[in-house]
């Protein structure tokens, strides 16, 4: 099965193949973005339920804001930070940014799901659907937390693979990249970008359970979780070292659990792993 993440990127694959275009794959990203508990978890459940999963998007929100504002990033402007939130989805993360930064843009590959982020950002909400059982499904609303000024926010489709920050309006304070990394075709290439997207102390916050697919991406791309050619297994965490360590400094790792409703019944519980990164 198909674990589904928050970060839909580039497959290469026509609209109507690709699974992140499918209305189903958009009620199912709205479910996790803002559904409230009882949406989520049947009450008849709530006692075994990973109550410590839910919310996640707003948790990864929350652990930007918590970096920029932690001692030594003064340089970073607090709220005048800009945000960057790769694979944004319907934008829940970016929205929740805006309670802290000025202006935060999010992108993802996914025309659909910038399309709902751009209605949400007009409107507040959106109708969607909670699938129950099979066709079952029962009525939902997604809601941006009024409170929050949405002008802060803009959403734009774009390959999370080649982007440029001039096309971006310019450099980031702070770049989160939530559950990202395992779906791009091409993950080096991204992280190998984030050195000209960020200004200089710059931020990356990073969580990913490192469910690599070659689904999403070729073997040949993997970061981790691999036997190099001298027998060596590799890790996901090792290939980022490798990959990021010479412009940026490991600033720490978290473990950062998420929930993903797939009907009354039965639901995937995952833990991604956290890092976060200063541009040297």
């Amino acid at each position: 099965s198909i674990c589904l993440i928050m970060a839909p990127v580039q497959q290469d694959l026509p609209k109507e193949e690709n699974i992140y275009e499918s209305q189903k794959s958009l009620h199912e990203y709205l479910m996790m973005h803002f559904g409230t508990k009882s949406d989520l978890i049947d009450p008849a459940f709530e006692a075994y339920a990973p109550l410590s999963a839910l919310e996640f998007p707003t948790r990864c929100a929350e652990q930007c804001v918590a970096q920029v504002t932690a001692e030594g990033n003064a340089g970073l402007g607090g709220p005048k930070c800009r945000a960057l939130d790769v694979g944004c989805a319907v934008g829940r993360s970016t929205f929740e940014m805006a309670r802290y930064f000025e202006d935060v843009v999010g992108i993802d590959f996914s025309q659909s799901f910038i399309d709902a982020a751009n209605d949400l950002k007009e409107k507040g909400t959106m109708q969607y659907q909670i699938f129950t059982e099979g066709d079952l499904t029962k009525p939902a609303v997604a809601t941006v937390d009024p409170s929050l000024d949405r002008t802060r926010t803009t959403f734009k489709q774009a390959d999370a693979c080649s982007l440029k920050a001039e096309e971006l309006g310019g450099r980031f304070g702070v770049i989160m990249a939530a559950n990202l990394l395992c779906r791009l075709p091409k993950p080096r290439a991204f992280l190998n970008s984030l050195p000209d997207l960020l200004v200089p102390g710059g931020l990356l916050v990073m969580p990913s359970p490192y469910t690599w697919l070659e689904a999403y991406t070729p073997k040949s791309e993997w970061i981790g979780g691999y036997v190099d050619s001298t027998g060596k297994a590799v890790t996901s965490f090792e290939g980022i070292k490798a990959i990021l360590g010479d412009r940026f400094e490991f600033v720490k790792e978290e473990d950062m659990p998420f929930f993903i409703r797939e009907t009354r019944r039965k639901n995937q519980w995952s833990v991604s792993h956290c890092t976060v990164w200063r541009l040297k």
